[in-house]
């Protein structure tokens, strides 16, 4: 049976599907060169909880409580509204040794076929491009990107090796310099993409790219899912890192959703946020 959920806001209790929510919020609509679209997605326990360690001494990762095919296929729609994905280099390097699956790709799996020929109705490119941040460039780009021909930028900072800026040119790949320390600096981020051509600009990168584009008031939108229940743990990761946010961590709600079925029974809601600029 097609999977549904319940729409508490704007809307008043109303039972929807939940494939084709997010297709149809025309975000590819939104945006431009000039003044891109920026959005960026999480999924959370109610602690807020995006990745735990599991032993002392481990670095967080992804619990296995929290990912669920309800919230994936909610995520691939989003994506499908992108012309350029944002990832880290240290999820290229966590992809590579096996710790994370391939997400870098629209509408490839028999499950999200429709997600692909949604794309292709409306006129994008097969795939988004794939712009990746990194202090020390040190990663590897996946087979799938290339296999898939997808255009591929790297972003870093002015303090970034120069040995390792040369090597990525002489391979052909653009290297852009976005920020005047080691790190990637919010806006000169969103200003190079927007001046490569993209308008709509998906934040995959995790809490401190995040933390920087609300810093620097550049992200446009915020996706959360919430899984109804506590995880706990010692060492976790949660969406933002740093000083406290002020008024640049402020929104207003836009739509909820609640799913009661995912993740195994516990129940989640889909929230999105506009960001108060």
């Amino acid at each position: 049976m097609a999977a549904e959920m319940r729409e508490l806001y704007p809307g008043s209790g109303t039972t929807m599907a939940l494939e084709g929510t997010y297709l149809g919020l025309d975000l590819f609509r939104r945006g431009s060169p000039a003044e891109p679209f920026v959005y960026a997605n999480f999924v959370a326990s109610l602690d807020g909880r995006i990745a735990v360690a599991r032993e002392a001494g481990a670095e967080p990762g992804v619990p296995e409580e929290l990912p669920n095919p309800h919230d994936f296929r909610l995520f691939q729609e989003l994506q499908a509204h992108a012309d350029c994905q944002v990832a880290h280099g240290s999820y290229l390097r966590a992809l590579a040794s096996g710790e994370l699956g391939d997400i870098l790709q629209v509408g490839v799996s028999e499950a999200a076929r429709d997600i692909g020929q949604w794309r292709r109705d409306r006129g994008l490119a097969a795939q988004p491009g794939v712009a990746v941040v990194s202090r020390t460039l040190d990663f590897p780009l996946p087979p799938s990107v290339l296999e898939q021909g997808q255009p591929v930028h790297i972003l870093t900072g002015k303090e970034a090796p120069p040995e390792r800026i040369r090597q990525w040119r002489e391979r052909g790949f653009e290297v852009h310099l976005a920020g005047a320390g080691a790190a990637v600096e919010g806006r000169s981020l969103i200003r190079i993409l927007g001046e490569l051509g993209y308008s709509r600009i998906h934040l995959l990168a995790g809490p401190k790219l995040l933390t920087t584009a609300l810093r620097e008031g550049v992200l446009s939108r915020l996706f959360v899912t919430t899984t109804h229940q506590i995880l706990g743990g010692d060492a976790f990761h949660t969406f933002a890192t740093g000083p406290l946010l002020g008024e640049a961590g402020r929104f207003r709600l836009r739509s909820l959703y609640y799913d009661p079925t995912e993740p195994r029974g516990t129940g989640q809601w889909f929230a999105a946020f506009d960001a108060r600029t």
